[in-house]
């Protein structure tokens, strides 16, 4: 089995940053892509941003220009720095990893098992 545990978030203002940073108790070496995910309260999980093991990112056109995925492979870590937030943006954040499948979202075909997520929430 392979987890992952979120960190970092918390009660922000509108126009105020966080760094979410995700732990994976495997190597990062051994999947292709990780992402990060958001559940807004009471609507469904949407996916937020993902990064291929080559390094090549992409996010969801809300959050472009403000949000920043990235990964520490020396240390299985990946990150979300969010800045410039937005009421919008208050949801439980997730992380999971997974392996190429073209035609998924974000190519990618997630295998690891959801954590407990990490809560951002931005008052206006």
């Amino acid at each position: 089995e392979v987890h992952v545990v979120e960190s970092g978030g918390g009660s922000v203002q509108a126009g105020g940053s966080l760094r979410l940073s995700c732990a994976a108790s495997f190597s990062t070496d051994r999947v292709y892509c990780m992402a990060w995910f958001r559940q807004p309260p009471g609507k469904g999980r949407e996916g937020v941003g993902v990064i291929d093991r080559h390094g090549a990112s992409k996010v969801i056109d809300s959050v472009k220009g403000r949000f920043t995925i990235s990964q520490d492979k020396a240390k299985n870590n990946l990150y979300l720095q969010m800045n410039n937030l937005k009421p919008e943006d208050t949801a439980t954040y997730y992380c999971a990893a997974g392996q190429k499948e073209d035609g998924a979202w974000g190519d990618c075909r997630f295998i690891t098992n959801w954590g407990q997520g990490t809560q951002v929430t931005v008052s206006s």
